[in-house]
């Protein structure tokens, strides 16, 4: 095996030596600096993980205005209950997607009790408390606002999953939320719901309360206990009703003990498993950049992918893995780094490996609010990750290659097969800021002939920053900058058409969607 792969290794290398020097322009991203070759192998045998459709996912929070961080408050008028449901510009971002995956949810929701008629309790806002967990008192979702949300996510096309409170009925010792959950309360707003004929894709139980937890902590053992709690609760409320929304937990940091023992007690209780990722470190951290554009620092997550697996694997489950919150920064993140182009480096990257492990969805903190939304928190515009994940959710298809590349180690590679369109769809990175590659494509188990007379042109998406400023907010897709028009529409992402024999050109500190049509992989077909 050894030999085979060395001498496939020479062949690539003897194949790069004999390709021609290709010109580049402006829209590639290219000032100067040097070229080298490259070439991308994407296996086509058979896919190596799968994906939702919908796998792009963005999540609401609760924070009020009052959230700050580093003396910096971020979040203004972004939270479920005071967001402008009104706004033009929100409702076209999501319906662009047709459909967002959406979470509702975050570290204030297990504070939320929801004002439906048989609550007890005064329904009123958080307030901001520093002598309390998480720095504000007990918050409340009424009804009114529930009906006035689920009004915009019918007319936005959005799938929900909303997060539920579990840390009702429980008391705190020692930093371990100990007892049985009291799901009384969430029971009532779930067949509330139900009475006024809202879709929810899915209930998750719980936010970052699995392992260490954060605020507090609950045992494996109970929370397996919990989440059988609400899979009957859904079982009964939606009776005769399909298909009926997915049980989902826990929402927290990934801990292989924790979440082996879960996995083992709760069964097939939880439809699917989610984890929160946060791997670049607090967001008043400045070698946040550093740390996105190191290729070895971005490869350190695939150990949690591929536990998370192993122990899905291993199980007698059919339990599937998302993300369920990333905001790679926490702590509402850095501005101008996780709400500029660099970030995509990070995100696209992440979205890419996820998807190698079998990830289902990915749910990115958030879709508005921090330093961290793919839209403006003040203006709703769209920072370059909405554009990154639009293209994602157009361009990637279901099923995932495994892809090797050979080069320069600063190129991130994936690839997919095409989403509702033939071919396949290759992701490239160039992490380096002074290198231009030329990427020759080479493809094994293709039953199609890869170069021939009068073949479809490669579709290629090149996104670049402006004079190649990683810490612009503005993205230029081949070459031309992004940006809504007056009436709040999000532009068209306009391909430009290559000759497939050519090299696939990646301009220093670019990304490239490369959707190749005229390719048919055995694990496509």
């Amino acid at each position: 095996m050894g030999c085979q792969r060395r001498l496939l290794g020479l062949c690539l290398w003897m194949y790069l030596a004999s390709l021609s020097f290709i010109g580049v322009g402006a829209v590639y991203g290219r000032g100067g600096g040097e070229a080298v070759k490259g070439v991308v192998l994407v296996h086509g045998k058979s896919s190596i993980g799968r994906i939702d459709n919908d796998f792009i996912c963005a999540t609401l929070d609760w924070w009020p205005p009052q959230k700050c961080d580093y003396g910096k408050c971020s979040w203004g008028h972004a939270s479920l209950l005071n967001l402008d449901l009104n706004n033009k510009i929100l409702l076209n971002a999501v319906k662009a997607f047709s459909p967002l995956k959406i979470r509702l949810g975050g570290t204030l929701q297990d504070k939320v009790i929801y004002g439906t008629e048989d609550n007890r309790q005064p329904c009123t806002p958080f307030v901001w408390n520093s002598n309390v967990m998480f720095g504000f008192t007990q918050g409340c979702l009424p009804m009114y606002r529930w009906d006035e949300l689920n009004s915009f996510f019918q007319k936005a096309g959005a799938k929900i999953i909303f997060g539920l409170n579990a840390l009702a009925g429980k008391s705190i010792k020692s930093g371990f939320a100990v007892g049985p959950w009291n799901y009384t309360n969430a029971e009532s707003l779930i067949r509330y719901t139900v009475r006024k004929k809202y879709t929810i894709h899915g209930w998750e139980l719980g936010n970052e309360l699995c392992g260490n937890g954060i605020g507090a902590s609950v045992t494996a053992d109970q929370y397996a206990s919990d989440v059988a709690a609400l899979r009957n609760i859904v079982q009964n409320a939606y009776r005769g009703i399909f298909p009926k929304p997915l049980v989902i937990a826990p929402g927290g940091f990934f801990d292989s003990n924790w979440f082996k023992e879960f996995v083992s007690k709760s069964g097939n209780t939880a439809d699917v498993i989610t984890h929160h990722i946060y791997n670049l470190g607090p967001g008043v951290d400045d070698h946040l950049t550093e740390r996105i554009l190191d290729p070895s620092y971005l490869d350190g997550e695939a150990n949690t992918f591929s536990s998370l697996r192993s122990i899905l694997h291993s199980s007698a489950t059919s339990v599937k893995s998302w993300v369920g919150e990333a905001g790679g920064a926490y702590n509402s993140g850095h501005h101008l780094v996780s709400d500029a182009f660099v970030y995509s480096f990070w995100y696209l990257d992440q979205l890419g490996m996820s998807a190698v492990y079998d990830t289902r969805t990915y749910c990115r903190q958030s879709l508005i609010g921090g330093n961290y939304g793919l839209l403006n928190t003040s203006t709703f515009t769209p920072n370059p990750d909405y554009y990154s994940a639009l293209l994602w959710h157009r361009l990637m298809g279901g099923r995932v290659l495994s892809t090797n590349f050979y080069g320069t180690k600063k190129i991130r590679s994936y690839a997919h097969c095409a989403k509702e369109s033939k071919g396949i769809t290759i992701l490239l990175l160039n992490l380096d800021n002074s290198t231009t590659v030329q990427v020759s494509v080479y493809l094994k188990f293709n039953m199609l002939p890869y170069h021939r007379e009068g073949e479809p042109a490669r579709r290629e998406y090149h996104l670049t920053a402006p004079d190649r400023n990683l810490h612009s907010q503005t993205m230029l897709l081949n070459g031309k900058i992004l940006t809504v028009n007056s009436a709040g529409e999000i532009p068209p992402l306009e391909p430009l058409y290559v000759d497939s024999s050519k090299p696939i050109i990646v301009g220093p500190l670019s990304i490239v969607f490369a959707h190749i049509p005229n390719v048919l992989l055995k694990a496509c077909s």
